[in-house]
């Protein structure tokens, strides 16, 4: 009623003062909520009335697929404030009480709105501090993946894993789902029987025997970070601070796999202060996992996919470690400021891997990134979204996924490297240190970090501000002219055998003794797309990579089989595409496949076996690519 009532006074002041040509145009009364909402893609206003800490207490049901419960927030009202706003997709809200639960109150869901879900509006008082919301999922619910015993490792248990990067958060609890927002929570979790819970808080270490497990998680996070995973899952220590949570079949491989953690902590502590969140453990999961690893603090969620048994693909640790400082410390305000979060956590990346492996090492990583970055502007460029290679983007009325793209990364950390070649490491440390000092669990934006930048790196010299170029790198699209660029003697090195094996020699005789999986990344990149069976035969004779063990290797090898119908290879990558549900991986070879009509038939055929496999995060994009209709 208040809502028709103030549109009713809109219109007659409207029609009061004429139809005048430079009377100024009244907002309209969505126009006007959206200004509230601060985040374009939450229904959260933060500024009347917002979430402190979270009280979760909730059941897993691997009959029904769905999580039911109760989400107790205390909250924090603005005087005269008589309603707070929430965001829910697919969620069924069962009723809704306040303080102790003894007082009843009213709520509205709004009409679904694309991408965002359903706007919760709860009715408070001026003595209200807390809120429950009773509510059950659907078994639809975007950010849950459920698994059948045989999609797991063990092929005996059912497996639940969550997502909710980057507004998925909603499809599960009832929360405000902002990166803005920030909240402290605990949490009593039922499961069945034998299997293990943890989330993105304090964990357990063994199997509780009644299915009951509590978590706390002290320091306050975003939405985004909110994470739980269920399943036939054990534990093993790496170091005092570190360890490993997988399948028992899983659990030795991945402790070694994952042993340098402890190390990366220490070295990450040395570089940037002090580890703000107690533990940093990693549970790896099934490979149904969307992403290559997700940074929920105290405990990442990886992909099985960097078991390699050699532990070449760990700089992917690395990176999520560092989003201990870099996003889960200091967080983007909202998604058009991702590259806060990742340019930043690529750049420090780079450091940790530098300090423990070497410059060399570090710099054969930040090349392969900046193939992927020139790649991804090409990309976009070529599909007319070449607004979308800026730093600071604008996502609203989009999925806020649409912002993952290496341009976020790469671009990002391009950016940080060219201004430490200005100011020089040691300043550009000593900033850096600062800065995740000083916002430490705040938030930042795009404008308030180059107010920071300008007012403390750079103010006491021009020339630097003017070299920098903050405008340019954040607002502009592509890249600037005279960015830097990285080199290596080691890609050196595999060009000069690549060129020996264009020039004929066989490839069982050329020197790669030793190479790491990022010179035969680099290899494999710059062979000519255009070979022919007896080339790919002999290449997969001398290397093996239709069979590798690597799925960094793999990956490129089916593209290059696929655009030179190399069939030997079809099994490979019908078995890769069913099992790995890591998006990375998938894309570039569904549109590989789709560029042919052929190349499209065998990949709806796979698809069809594979897609039930898939998280909704990665299946949603390569539908996109098969036009598939469910």
């Amino acid at each position: 009623m208040k809502f028709w009532l103030s549109v009713s006074i809109a219109l007659v002041a409207l029609f009061a003062t004429g139809c005048q040509e430079d009377t100024p145009t009244t907002p309209s009364p969505e126009e006007e909520q959206a200004t509230k909402r601060l985040d374009p893609h939450s229904f959260a206003r933060k500024k009347e009335a917002v979430i402190k800490d979270l009280d979760l207490n909730i059941t897993v049901d691997f009959e029904q697929q769905v999580l039911t419960g109760v989400a107790r927030y205390a909250i924090d009202v603005e005087p005269g404030v008589d309603q707070i706003h929430l965001d829910t997709r697919d969620l069924t809200i069962h009723h809704v009480t306040l303080n102790a639960g003894e007082d009843t109150t009213t709520f509205t869901l709004g009409e679904p709105v694309a991408h965002l879900g359903q706007e919760l509006i709860i009715d408070i008082t001026p003595t209200t501090t807390h809120i429950n919301i009773a509510y059950t999922t659907s078994p639809d619910a975007a950010a849950l993946q459920w698994l059948s015993p045989q999609q797991t490792a063990g092929k005996r248990h059912p497996f639940l894993f969550t997502q909710s990067q980057a507004i998925l958060a909603r499809t599960w609890i009832p929360i405000q789902d902002s990166p803005g927002i920030r909240f402290t929570y605990h949490a009593t979790v039922q499961v069945p029987k034998g299997l293990m819970a943890v989330m993105s808080a304090s964990n357990p270490t063994e199997v509780q025997p009644d299915g009951t497990y509590t978590f706390d998680m002290a320091q306050p996070i975003p939405s985004y970070l909110m994470a739980l995973a269920v399943g036939d899952i054990r534990f093993g220590a790496v170091g005092p601070r570190t360890g490993v949570y997988a399948e028992p079949e899983l659990l030795e491989a991945s402790v070694y796999e994952f042993g340098d953690m402890e190390n990366m902590l220490n070295q990450a502590e040395e570089l940037y202060g002090a580890y703000a969140w107690d533990r940093y453990d990693v549970i790896v999961l099934p490979p149904s996992f969307p992403f290559g690893g997700m940074e929920n603090p105290r405990l990442t969620f990886l992909t099985p996919t960097v078991i390699a048994g050699d532990r070449s693909l760990t700089s992917l640790i690395a990176h999520e470690l560092a989003h201990s400082w870099s996003g889960n410390l200091v967080t983007n305000e909202n998604w058009n400021d991702f590259w806060l979060n990742e340019g930043f956590t690529v750049y420090f990346e780079g450091r940790i891997m530098e300090a423990l492996y070497g410059a060399s090492y570090a710099n054969m990583l930040r090349q392969l990134g900046y193939q992927d970055l020139q790649e991804e502007i090409e990309t976009l460029a070529d599909k007319g979204q070449l607004a979308d290679t800026k730093l600071k983007l604008d996502l609203a009325g989009r999925d806020p996924d649409e912002g993952l793209t290496d341009i976020a990364y790469e671009k990002g950390a391009l950016f940080l490297r060219h201004i430490e070649s200005v100011v020089g490491r040691e300043r550009f440390d000593a900033f850096l240190n600062n800065y995740f000092s000083t916002h430490a669990f705040q938030t930042m934006t795009t404008e308030s970090f180059v107010t920071y930048l300008n007012s403390t790196l750079l103010a006491d010299n021009e020339a630097w501000a003017e070299e920098v170029a903050a405008q340019e790198w954040i607002y502009g699209t592509g890249l600037p002219e005279g960015h830097p660029v990285v080199e290596t003697d080691r890609f050196k090195r595999v060009e000069e055998q690549l060129a020996a094996w264009q020039q004929g020699q066989s490839a069982n005789q050329l020197n790669t003794a030793g190479w790491t999986t990022h010179e035969w990344l680099h290899f494999l990149r710059n062979i000519p797309k255009d070979l022919t069976i007896e080339q790919m035969t002999a290449l997969d004779e001398a290397f093996g990579f239709t069979e590798s063990g690597n799925s960094e290797i793999v990956a490129v090898w089916l593209v290059l089989s696929i655009n030179n119908d190399y069939e030997p290879a079809y099994d490979r990558l019908e078995t890769f595409l069913v099992e790995v549900g890591r998006r990375k991986f998938l894309s570039p070879i569904y549109r590989a496949l789709a560029a042919t009509e052929k190349g499209m038939e065998r990949a709806r055929s796979i698809y069809r076996k594979a897609r039930p496999n898939y998280h909704a995060v990665s299946y949603q994009s390569i539908d996109a690519i098969l036009n598939w209709e469910s």
